[in-house]
């Protein structure tokens, strides 16, 4: 990959978390959940950015003596961002994120890493966490995107892309087919007005925008969209569904090109199953887009959305609808995310604010061609 990828790097600065601080508090937690004086410590504590914009992953090794000897476990830590590290979104529930994993892997056979502890208390390590078992696989890069000519998944076998494409598709099939989601995943209704749970989820998105753009200033781009939606709502949204919400390929770990672990719920909430397989289409064509403007090579007939619906219905009989409407859905809701790391970007001096709130979108000419300006 040649330098140019950089333009277009997602490779930005999350935390300014003292990690060393973050292994102590980790190691003072460990303490509650190991048997009791068994010489527990906690090291190799490192992040990554393979993947992700919002919440911090930070990978750790954990140990403990047992009368067998050593005991050792890979471990993970979802840690939500400190608020001066200006954060995606406008909470971050992740108690509700731990109930979420751990309900989807009561309910349901898709692959989610084993739940260890959820700690609330934000004095611990500075932030609310989660810890969850390390499992293996191969994800597909965001850095540079896994599309732009090189890496295990552009270099793979149609065939193979092919598995990797439906078994997804399979994975948003089991979500969306929990029977009552109301009533398993009842901490998601929220709070937001609407007498459906399409509205109530639109509306969500509004309040992340406008508490957005109280620092960034207004995106003329993302109001043009919400009026957009509201011009062009479907006139039946189907049945509401327990969707995923972050359901993009760069959130699973894969092993024979068929998800291992599925990762990243704080997206995660009741809508149409529309939602779903539309921001796993458009995700996809975000990196197309980017790869056809820069001139890189890249998988035009990969996770189209037409083929994502086609499999989607042969797989649980539902012949998903309004897909356009619920594709620009999809881009709304990413720009308001490139809204929030763009001035994250400006909080680690990585670009200078701009004089247009939309200069921080990344997809903003997508999301203009398809709104028609």
């Amino acid at each position: 990959m040649s330098d140019d990828g950089d333009r277009f790097s997602t490779d930005q600065k999350r935390s300014s978390r003292d990690l060393e601080d973050v292994r102590r508090g980790l190691e003072r937690a460990l303490a509650g959940h190991v048997p009791e004086g068994r010489d527990h410590s906690v090291t190799g504590l490192g992040g990554t950015s393979a993947t992700g914009m919002s919440s911090e992953t930070l990978l750790f090794d954990a140990s403990w003596q047992l009368e067998g000897g050593r005991h050792q476990e890979r471990l993970v830590a979802r840690v939500a961002p400190m608020g001066d590290d200006v954060p995606v979104f406008p909470t971050y529930d992740l108690p509700g994120q731990f109930l979420t994993i751990k309900t989807v892997a009561s309910l349901t056979d898709v692959p989610v890493p084993p739940a260890w502890w959820c700690e609330p208390d934000p004095s611990v390590i500075g932030s609310p966490f989660f810890v969850m078992g390390r499992v293996d696989g191969e994800v597909p890069s965001d850095i540079p995107p896994y599309s732009f000519g090189e890496g295990w998944l552009y270099e793979a076998t149609d065939e193979h892309k092919a598995r990797l494409q439906d078994s997804t598709v399979a994975v948003l099939a089991e979500l969306h087919a929990i029977p009552e989601p109301e009533k398993h995943f009842a901490h998601l209704r929220g709070e937001s007005p609407g007498d459906t749970a399409l509205r109530r989820h639109v509306a969500s998105r509004r309040y992340w925008y406008e508490w957005a753009a109280r620092d960034s200033g207004r995106s003329a781009l993302i109001e043009q969209a919400f009026t957009w939606l509201d011009d062009h709502w479907p006139a039946e949204e189907g049945p509401t569904v327990f969707c995923w919400g972050d359901s993009r390929i760069g959130n699973v770990m894969y092993r024979n090109f068929e998800p291992s672990a599925v990762l990243d719920w704080e997206m995660a909430g009741l809508a149409p199953a529309e939602t779903d397989l539309a921001w796993l289409g458009y995700l996809h064509q975000m990196f197309e887009d980017m790869a056809v403007a820069y001139g890189f090579p890249h998988m035009p007939d990969f996770l189209r959305l037409e083929d994502l619906a086609t499999t989607y219905e042969r797989l649980t009989g539902h012949t998903p609808r309004d897909l356009d409407f619920y594709y620009r859905y999809a881009a709304l809701q990413l720009a308001i995310v490139y809204l929030r790391t763009g001035m994250r970007s400006v909080r680690f001096g990585e670009r200078e604010v701009p004089g247009d709130a939309d200069e921080l979108i990344m997809n903003a000419d997508t999301l203009r061609a398809l709104l028609g300006a």
